[in-house]
């Protein structure tokens, strides 16, 4: 098990691959966006963990990127590139992919489904 140095670190990308992300191409997705940062020798750039289910099923492929704390819906693996190439690399957000955005809170971007409020379900 290795012990990365974070200290370069500008992003950290969390991909689900939980059942429903799995079987909407997690696996494949999260090949993807390491291939991708590897080709552009960005590893010391951008830090990737893969994690297990996020909670949000309705919107499979799920990854998050902090610290901006945005979240994205229906990532695939050619989607994954694109997210290294223009959110990553550029700065520039895949906007047809975000549900959340980070702002104090997180803030909706009315694309995703709405899902369950922890306050309401108590």
């Amino acid at each position: 098990m290795s012990t990365w140095d974070l200290s370069t670190v500008q992003h950290h990308v969390l991909i689900c691959n939980g059942g429903s992300c799995l079987k909407h191409s997690g696996d494949e997705t999260t090949l993807a966006i390491r291939d991708e940062i590897s080709k552009h020798g960005a590893e010391h750039l951008i830090h990737t963990t893969r994690t297990r289910c996020n909670g949000r099923c309705q919107d499979a492929g799920v990854v998050t990127v902090y610290p901006q704390g945005i979240w994205y819906k229906e990532m695939t693996p050619e989607a994954g590139r694109r997210l290294v190439r223009e959110h990553l690399l550029e700065g520039n957000p895949l906007q047809e992919h975000m549900i959340y955005s980070f702002e104090e809170r997180f803030v909706p971007t009315g694309k995703g489904n709405t899902g369950i409020s922890r306050i309401q379900s108590k």
